[in-house]
């Protein structure tokens, strides 16, 4: 019977679904179709794989071809099944024995001369055929990012010819080596928060931040430091787990963006404009593709002039913010991608820059201000005030550079190890069964929290996101307890509340 069956795997968001491609060679006049919802650029491989496989020295059969991409309700797209019909043509032609098939899953768009090109995706994709037990044939531009899932059997290839001696014995291709990335932290370009002069507040909120994984807002007259402050979360991070550096890589890959294995196990630092619109951000099109939320997961998605963005573009991040992922919906299709970033936003507190310039009234300022929508604003933990510095005190700033990031990043980690020893997470991931168990208050302590909750008018999810702040400062100072005075200091982290409630009153 002229039929084989041939393995590849399309491409879902972040998943790699397998399709068998099952070619039929069928007396009759001579045809060849393409069946399983294929989109176009599947359809257009009929010419590619005829030219290739005549370029490469095969014959191709004059006989009736049909080719059927399984399952048959998934959609199809891209040239990523290119090789593999080639291959199963060639194996239902009797030239390839099925049981070489069936031990390797093939991937890789072909050229009219034969030769292999990249494709998209390949590390999810290489990732489902470890986890199926099998080996993978691939570009050979896409071995270096595949790699790195060091476990997989990898034969990278560069024209189709060199696959077919390879399935039938005759020239085995190389296994590719694993990839030889450490964990590092060191970032190509040094950022120390030594750079930036004087906020003391605004560094103390950033190592908090970067503690218990808090969002947080720098708010503050231009020239301040507040993009300078943001650029160097990164740099006092924890380091991405192997796990979380696979993640993210996978997203890069389906998104066509090149993952570096020298850096791919540093935290994403994700910096849109603020003309940037939601399908940017979240992700979407036609074909879903991930957006700068996925691209920053496991990292920092910072949003500098934030009044500047349009209010629904940001209140599109309110759910990826608390759920930590992010489904595309579209007529034909669904994909989900992974979301859990770290977000990092700054502004100024007037439309002119500065509320102490007299050039805005507070009706002005209170418009301005209500470009964030109450429910974002929800969101984030910390609110920290970036002023400039006192007039006639830039010399003795000068002087006192605080911390390095080095020295810095060693505390967050010592407070980061005491949350997963803890509980398995970061303390802005908390959900309220665990809050109570880890972020148990004395009689008086609560009360004042519950007091104080009630004259600023925060939310209950407000009040909650002060607990977990509480929560990462006692982890920095190495408490057990959290006291008043670490629930005081979450308190003052509320300086977008204060100002508003001040124009509010005037």
């Amino acid at each position: 019977m002229s039929i084989a069956i041939a393995h590849t795997r399309a491409c879902v968001g972040v998943e790699a679904p397998p399709i068998r491609v099952e070619v039929h060679l069928a007396n009759g006049l001579p045809a060849f179709n393409i069946v399983g919802l294929p989109e176009a650029s599947v359809r257009e491989s009929r010419d590619r794989v005829r030219s290739a496989l005549i370029n490469s020295g095969f014959e191709f059969p004059a006989r009736r071809i049909t080719v059927n991409l399984a399952p048959a309700d998934l959609p199809k797209d891209g040239g990523r099944f290119d090789l593999a019909i080639a291959i199963g043509i060639i194996a239902a032609g009797g030239q390839i024995p099925q049981s070489a098939l069936d031990c390797h899953e093939l991937t890789g768009e072909l050229a009219l001369t034969g030769e292999l090109r990249a494709i998209q995706g390949a590390l999810p994709l290489a990732y489902a055929t470890y986890k199926q037990n099998r080996s993978l044939i691939l570009p050979q531009q896409n071995t270096t990012e595949a790699a790195l899932i060091r476990q997989a059997r990898l034969y990278p290839a560069s024209q189709l010819l060199e696959v077919y001696h390879h399935l039938i014995g005759q020239q085995v291709l190389p296994l590719a080596e694993p990839s030889a990335a450490t964990l590092t932290t060191e970032s190509s370009v040094p950022l120390d928060l030594r750079d930036i002069v004087g906020q003391s507040a605004a560094k103390r909120a950033l190592e908090i931040a970067a503690a218990g994984g808090h969002n947080l807002l720098f708010t503050g007259p231009p020239g301040t430091g507040k993009t300078m402050l943001a650029n160097r979360l990164t740099a006092i991070l924890p380091p991405m787990t192997e796990e979380e550096a696979l993640q993210t890589a996978a997203v890069y890959s389906i998104a066509g963006k090149p993952v570096d294995p020298a850096a791919w196990l540093q935290r994403p630092f994700r910096h849109p404009h603020h003309t940037s619109s939601a399908v940017a951000l979240v992700g979407g099109g036609s074909i879903p593709r991930p957006g700068e939320i996925s691209l920053a997961h496991n990292g920092v998605l910072f949003l500098d002039e934030l009044p500047e963005f349009e209010r629904k573009v940001l209140d599109v991040l309110r759910e990826p913010l608390e759920s930590g992922q992010v489904s595309i919906s579209r007529a034909a299709r669904q994909a989900n991608f992974p979301a859990r970033f770290q977000l990092v936003a700054a502004m100024n507190p007037s439309p002119t820059g500065s509320s102490e310039d007299k050039r805005s009234n507070p009706e002005q300022i209170l418009r301005y201000l209500n470009r964030i929508s109450g429910p974002f604003l929800d969101r984030i933990d910390l609110q920290v005030d970036v002023p400039k510095l006192p007039s006639g005190q830039f010399a003795e700033q000068l002087k006192d550079k605080g911390d390095s990031s080095e020295i810095v990043r060693i505390r967050v980690q010592k407070a980061r190890d005491r949350q997963m020893q803890r509980a398995g997470k970061a303390n802005a991931l908390l959900d309220n069964h665990e809050l109570e168990r880890d972020c148990v208050l004395a009689g008086t302590d609560r009360q004042f929290l519950v007091s104080t909750s009630e004259r600023l008018g925060l939310s209950i999810r407000t009040f909650h996101r002060i607990l977990k702040v509480s929560r990462t400062i006692a982890d920095l100072d190495g408490q057990l307890q959290i006291d008043r005075s670490h629930i005081a200091e979450a308190l003052q982290y509320r300086s977008f509340d204060r100002l508003l409630n001040q124009l509010l009153s005037q």
